[in-house]
């Protein structure tokens, strides 16, 4: 009986071949042909690949009807667009600057936007710019403009006039190298009529009426974004021959951040002779946002609906505010070791590396205002790191490769840079041991077996000569099996050296097993006592009190000049958990990895006797 129906279920290429001959021999004119030496069979080739081909671009089509699954970057922004998601521009490097007049006169002085100043990055040198007019008057007869801030690239200015019978007309920003948080847009009646408006970037739809001055904005093609204005039901809508005047800051991104130095080009008011300190470095530079960025923080974004409530809701709004945050760690100051209430603390990570300036902080502050609920007041936090230290033993058999020791030792230590990097120095970033030493063991096939020990360090800045309390967190619980462990060698706790105020000896901290913290000095190369509590520490919490102490210098460590003391401890578990602001990583530098040949393969051991191992403990 012929068969009247394809098989359509699979849509490889092989398979639609198969099925297509399955249907032809269910023909009576095709039932004993013989079609793999025929030319028929290159027509069923032809047909098979016009069908996988086919398919396979109906399946990609489908695919970009989905944000989650969308690949073409025109696509995800539409998607996004749907959501009331709008992509991040790069964002231009910025520094806040203090500039003295040193022989300025009158009643006061303005320094106009575009003053340009420059800066040397890694030998390169950057132009940084002012983005608006700043006018001051003289104070007890200084001139000096304080926190202004600069941007670095170029200012812009570019003009549209504006066409209403043209409906193909799109008024796009010409470089996808403009950063739109500079972007200011104003609108002239026309050239005859110079009259000028300010529009201001839509924030809720619910707040824009038939007659508010606002633009709205959109990434397009290439990474380049568009401006466009309303339809006089929501948002005024431009007349026409109105001009459009675009101003921005072109910019170089991530290049020039950490820029510290700054020289004027130019003139300030007329004035040349000035004195310029730097308040904060640049930093927030940052690339445009990336398709998956998009695919993600769009549905934050929208589940938000423009406010904050919650903790997500706070770092998608962080992220969108400031795209050069690396990772966003938000929580509710109730949870903190000391609850503060109606507070929200946000830990931001800097993709550049820096810790954010207090100028950053306020900016971002200041933009989650219109989104806080009631009461509630967000408190930039900078990042806590713990520092794990690991001491590796490493056994190797040296009949198995021709690399030296010292060879494997480097690489082993580049796998853990590399855990570093690709795993951890993230606020959700968990260290896991035994990820660690399954990849010092995948590190060379030489490598037999390796014992890894953990422990973990914080820091803590004193404030010297002020007899101060001091609160280290290490969040994570703290070894200590019974009453009393390692009480004569002074338990779990160690510290980095300082001295005390009217007194030569370098003291150091140690436990004494029990709860306490001791304070001592070395005398003859043995432990002297001063305050056997002069702290607490929780070995369930991790959280380490050092009662009132006037410090007066601080030890250097690893030769050079420090400011902090460092706390090390021995945890409870191998796995190191970030808790709120934590951000966990791998001192590799301060790590101890030791690699040796293994005698027992080496035939030097005979039935295990003389056999040497290392303490997992």
């Amino acid at each position: 009986m012929a068969q009247h129906k394809l098989q359509i279920s699979e849509l490889d290429f092989d398979k639609i071949k198969s099925n297509l001959k399955t249907f032809l021999q269910s023909q009576t004119q095709f039932q004993d042909y013989d079609f793999d030496g025929s030319g028929l069979s290159i027509l069923l080739d032809v047909l098979s690949y016009n069908t996988h081909y086919l398919s396979y671009i109906a399946n990609m089509s489908t695919n970009e009807l989905y944000l989650d699954s969308a690949d073409i970057r025109n696509n995800i922004v539409s998607l996004a667009k749907m959501l009331g998601y709008t992509p991040s521009s790069p964002r231009a490097p910025r520094a806040s600057i203090d500039i003295k007049l040193n022989n300025a006169i009158g009643s006061s002085v303005t320094m106009v936007k575009g003053t340009v100043f420059s800066t040397t990055v890694n030998s390169v040198e950057y132009q940084y710019v002012t983005n608006e007019d700043i006018t001051i008057s003289p104070v007890d007869g200084i001139y000096e403009f304080k926190n202004a801030t600069i941007y670095e690239g170029t200012l812009v200015t570019f003009k549209y006039v504006y066409d209403i019978n043209d409906p193909d007309q799109k008024l796009v920003i010409p470089t996808n190298t403009a950063d739109t948080s500079t972007l200011k847009i104003i609108v002239q009646n026309s050239s005859t009529d110079t009259t000028q408006s300010v529009y201001a970037l839509a924030g809720g739809y619910n707040s824009v009426s038939s007659d508010s001055k606002v633009y709205f904005i959109q990434e397009t093609i290439d990474g380049k974004f568009q401006i466009y204005f309303g339809d006089g039901v929501t948002g005024k809508k431009l007349s026409d021959d109105n001009i459009v005047i675009m101003e921005y800051v072109i910019t170089n991104r991530t290049d020039s951040n950490g820029a510290s130095t700054f020289a004027l080009n130019g003139n300030v008011g007329g004035y040349t002779d000035v004195t310029i300190s730097t308040d904060s470095n640049s930093q927030g530079g940052s690339e445009g946002e990336t398709s998956e960025s998009i695919k993600f923080n769009a549905p934050l974004q929208y589940s938000a609906q423009d406010r904050a409530v919650t903790a997500t809701d706070y770092e998608t709004l962080v992220k969108s505010i400031y795209p050069n945050a690396l990772s966003i760690s938000a929580w509710g100051g109730e949870d903190d070791e000391t609850p503060q209430y109606g507070v929200v603390n946000i830990s931001i990570k800097a993709a550049s590396g820096s810790t954010l300036t207090d100028t950053t902080k306020a900016d971002i502050v200041t933009q989650l205002r219109p989104f806080n609920v009631a009461s509630v007041r967000p408190v930039i936090k900078d990042p806590e790191t713990t520092s794990v230290l690991i001491t590796s033993n490493v056994k190797y058999d040296a009949k198995a490769t021709a690399k030296t020791a010292s060879t494997i030792k480097a690489e082993v230590i580049n796998t853990l840079i590399n855990y570093n990097t690709e795993n951890l120095q993230k606020f959700d970033s968990v260290f896991r041991f035994s990820k660690v030493t399954g990849l010092i063991d995948e590190t060379d096939d030489s490598i037999l077996s390796n014992i890894t020990t953990v422990k973990i360090r914080k820091d803590f800045t004193p404030i010297l000569l002020s007899s101060s309390k001091y609160f280290v967190y290490f969040r994570n619980a703290l070894y200590n099996p019974h009453s009393g462990h390692l009480a004569s060698t002074g338990g779990i706790l160690s510290s980095t050296g300082f001295k005390i105020d009217g007194n030569d000896n370098e003291f150091f901290f140690d436990s004494d097993g029990a709860g306490n913290v001791r304070l001592y000095f070395l005398a003859s190369g043995v432990k002297s006592y001063l305050n056997s509590s002069q702290g607490t520490i929780d070995y369930s919490t991790g959280a380490v009190t050092i009662n009132s102490l006037k410090i007066a210098s601080i030890t250097n460590i690893g030769g050079k000049v420090s400011t902090i003391v460092q706390l090390t401890v021995t945890p409870n578990s191998n796995d190191v958990v970030p808790v709120r602001d934590q951000i966990v990583e791998i001192d590799v530098g301060n790590s101890n990895i030791t690699v040796t040949a293994d005698s027992f393969v080496g035939g030097s051991a005979e039935a295990g006797v003389g056999y040497t191992t290392t303490s997992s403990y």
